[in-house]
C-alpha cells in the first residue's frame, strides 16, 4: 500500500497483491513469490530461443492443471474446530503469534455469526475497534456496535438495559428555509414569539422520539444543545454524528429501521439491544449497543500494550477473517505448510511428460516455480532450503498433507498439526500470478531493452544504420 512503484512490470506484481487481498483477505505473499519465480524461470527459457507465446500458452496449461490438481487433494466439510486452525494459520508468522489462539476463536465465533442463510460471509459487517492500553488477551467480541463517541448530554443515563434504539440520519435541529428568505421583526413580542416557536419545533420532535417509544437514538447529523436538552429531560440516550457506516451497522445488528424523517417513525422502526452503556476504555468514552439477539452486525474490540502493536494485530486479524470467511463459503481447505505446491509441483512434472513441443518445458518451469513457496518457507524458518525440500518430496511419496513445520524444521503431516489453510487462497494466487507472467512476457522486447544503456543516436534507431556506407 505504501510503496510508490514507476515500474510499469512492478506495478503489475502490485496488483496482483491487491487483488489477492481483495479477493481472499490472504496469500499475499504466496502470489508475489510464485509470480516473481514465474518471471525469473521463463527469463531462462527466453535465453534458450524459446519464442514468448509458447511459454504463456505453457503456463496457461501448467495453471489450469494445478487448479484441477488443488481439487484432487482439498479436504471437503468443514467444522469449527478446523476454522480455528484456519484462522491460527493465517496469523502465524506475524505480530499476533502469542495470542493467535483466543483471537482466532473471536474470529471464528463473529464470522459465524454474520453469516447469512444462502451461506455468504460478508465481512464488512465485523466492525474493528482498536485501543490500546491492554494486553491483546483482553480483546473482546460484542454482539452488537461500538461506536466510538459518547451521549451528548452529561444529564442522560449513561446505561440502559433492554434498549429502543431509533436511527435518524437527518439533523435534530431547527430548519432553515429552503429558499433565501429574510424575517422582519418590528416588535419585542415577534421576537419572543419567533423564539418560542423554535423551541416548540424542537420540543415536537423530542416528543415525537419519545413517543415511538425509543430510549436510545443515534442520529447521522448534528443534535442542537436545545435538543440535547429536551432529549435528556425525556431519559432519552443520544449521540450525534456517527458515521453512516456505523449507523448501518447498527441497523443490522438491533434491526431498527433508518428513518430520513422524523414524521415517519413508528414503534415498530425501532431496534432492540439487551444492553447499552457508555464506557471508558483507554481514557476514550466509548458507545456500546450489544446483547443484540439476532445480530447480523458483530464488533471486535482489539487491544494492545502500544498504538503500534495494535496496528499489527489488526492487520493480522483482517488477513484472518477473510481466509475464515472464503473457508465458509466454499467449505473446502488444503494442508498449509507447502505441502499443497509440492503435491502439485510433483503432478504437474509427471503432467509434463504428456505434452510435446516446447510448452513441456514452460510447464516445467511452472512446476519448480510453486517449489518456492516451501523453499521460502525454509529460509524464513533458518532452515537450509535445499535440504527441506529434498525431504518434502520424498515424503509426498506416503501423502499429500506432508509440509515443512517452520518450528522444528521437520517434515510432518499438516492435517494431523492442524495447519490449514482455505483452498481459494491458493487458487486466487496461482491464477493472479500466473496471469500476471504471462501478460509481462507479452510485452514487447522492444519496451524491456529501452534502458539499455546504449549511446544516444540523437533520436535515431541504431538498429537503422546497418546499411549505411562506413565514414571516412
Amino acid at each position: 500500500k505504501e510503496m510508490d512503484i514507476e515500474h510499469p512490470a512492478a506495478k503489475m506484481l502490485v496488483e496482483v497483491a491487491k487483488t489477492q487481498e481483495d479477493e481472499v483477505g490472504d496469500g499475499t505473499t504466496t502470489a508475489v513469490i510464485i509470480a516473481g519465480e514465474l518471471l525469473k524461470k521463463s527469463e531462462s527459457l527466453l535465453d534458450s530461443d524459446i519464442h514468448p507465446t509458447i511459454i504463456a500458452m505453457g503456463f496457461r496449461k501448467a495453471a489450469e492443471k494445478a487448479q484441477e490438481i488443488l481439487d484432487s487433494i482439498s479436504i471437503d466439510s468443514v467444522d469449527e474446530e478446523t476454522l480455528v486452525k484456519v484462522a491460527m494459520t493465517a496469523m502465524t508468522g506475524k505480530g499476533t503469534e502469542k495470542a493467535r489462539e483466543p483471537l482466532a476463536k473471536l474470529i471464528v465465533d463473529a464470522v459465524l455469526k454474520i453469516k447469512d442463510e444462502d451461506g455468504t460471509v460478508d465481512v464488512d459487517q465485523i466492525k474493528i475497534e482498536k485501543k490500546d492500553g491492554a494486553v491483546v488477551e483482553d480483546s473482546s467480541l460484542v454482539d452488537g456496535v461500538i461506536i466510538d463517541k459518547e451521549r451528548v448530554h452529561p444529564g442522560m443515563p449513561s446505561e440502559l438495559v433492554d434498549a429502543k434504539i431509533a436511527l435518524i440520519n437527518s439533523p435534530l435541529e431547527v430548519k432553515e428555509t429552503e429558499v433565501d428568505a429574510e424575517i422582519r421583526i418590528t416588535d419585542p413580542t415577534q421576537m419572543q414569539a419567533f423564539i418560542e416557536q423554535e423551541e416548540n419545533m424542537v420540543k415536537e420532535m423530542v416528543n415525537k422520539i419519545a413517543d415511538s417509544g425509543a430510549n436510545v437514538l443515534f442520529a447521522q447529523k448534528g443534535i442542537d444543545d436545545l435538543a440535547q436538552h429536551y432529549l435528556s429531560k425525556a431519559g432519552i440516550m443520544a449521540v450525534r454524528r456517527v458515521k453512516k457506516s456505523d449507523i448501518e451497522k447498527l441497523a443490522r445488528a438491533t434491526g431498527a429501521t433508518i428513518i430520513s424523517n422524523l414524521e415517519d417513525l413508528a414503534p415498530e422502526d425501532l431496534g432492540n439491544a439487551g444492553l447499552v452503556t457508555e464506557k471508558k476504555i483507554s481514557g476514550e468514552e466509548m458507545i456500546f449497543v450489544e446483547e443484540c439477539k439476532e445480530a447480523k452486525a458483530v464488533t471486535l474490540l482489539v487491544r494492545g500494550s502500544t498504538k503500534h502493536v495494535v496496528d499489527e494485530i489488526v492487520r493480522a486479524i483482517d488477513d484472518a477473517i477473510g481466509v475464515v470467511a472464503a473457508t465458509v463459503e466454499d467449505d473446502q481447505v488444503v494442508a498449509g505448510g507447502g505441502a499443497p505446491e509440492i503435491a502439485m509441483a510433483k503432478k504437474l512434472k509427471d503432467y509434463a511428460e504428456s505434452i510435446s513441443g516446447r510448452e513441456q518445458l514452460a510447464v516445467m518451469a511452472f512446476a519448480e516455480s510453486l517449489e518456492i513457496v516451501p523453499k521460502t518457507l525454509a529460509e524464513n524458518a533458518g532452515l537450509d532450503s535445499i535440504d527441506s525440500l529434498v525431504d518434502l518430496r520424498a515424503s509426498h511419496e506416503d501423502s499429500y498433507y506432508m509440509g515443512l513445520n517452520v518450528f522444528t524444521g521437520k517434515v510432518m503431516d499438516m492435517k494431523e498439526a492442524g495447519v490449514i489453510e482455505p483452498k481459494r487462497v491458493k487458487k486466487q494466487a496461482i491464477q493472479s500470478a500466473s496471469e500476471a507472467a504471462e501478460m509481462i512476457l507479452r510485452i514487447d522486447d522492444v519496451i524491456a531493452s529501452s534502458g539499455s544503456g546504449e549511446p544516444d543516436m540523437g533520436g535515431m534507431d541504431p538498429s537503422a544504420m546497418g546499411g549505411m556506407p562506413p565514414m571516412m
